[in-house]
């Protein structure tokens, strides 16, 4: 009996309900639109620099409307992500967060403060989890010029609709219950 009641406390210490504080909750949900073309390209290397220093995975497709990464594999507790731009007839953009891994027990970070982390590094404050002091260097708001031939971009890969624009992870519930 006290085997199934630990293994019971131990799932309920790996779920995600009643673990995230509101105002993580708020960040991480709250929009981040960009309301000019220098702040959004600010914005987009910055939210590239972010999924660089805190992802597991390899970049998978790197564009200016999408940024991916390898994953989520093999059972891990690491974060894949998926951020979008979407921009807007009036010059604005909409940058979108997803993260999921592939472990039931719970990915790591969790996918909320992930987000919220992810939403304030992009906004110009450092990020406090998962990277090193040295790799929480923002890039300039204005795009340096391009010294070297910029690669061609990765091919766009589509985006499954459920992935889009909400932090989650597989095989477990997000919202509170």
């Amino acid at each position: 009996m006290s085997t199934i009641v630990a293994a019971i406390a131990l799932l309920a210490g790996c779920s995600t309900t009643g673990q995230i504080a509101g105002e993580t909750m708020e960040q991480a949900t709250a929009p981040l639109t960009c309301t000019n073309k220098a702040e959004c390209d600010a914005w987009w290397a910055r939210a590239q620099v972010w999924v660089i220093n805190h992802s597991e995975y390899k970049l998978q497709t790197v564009t200016d409307s999408i940024i991916q990464t390898d994953g989520p594999s093999g059972g891990k507790r690491a974060l894949a992500y998926q951020i979008t731009k979407t921009p807007s007839n009036e010059g604005t953009a909409t940058v979108g967060f997803a993260a999921h891994c592939d472990n039931m027990l719970g990915c790591e970070p969790n996918p909320w403060k992930a987000g919220a982390d992810f939403k304030q590094f992009v906004r110009g404050r450092p990020s406090q989890i998962g990277a090193t002091a040295s790799s929480n260097t923002l890039p300039p708001v204005s795009p340096a010029p391009a010294s070297k031939p910029i690669p061609p971009a990765m091919p766009v890969q589509p985006m499954p609709p459920t992935l889009q624009n909400q932090p989650g992870q597989s095989g477990q519930s997000l919202t509170p219950e």
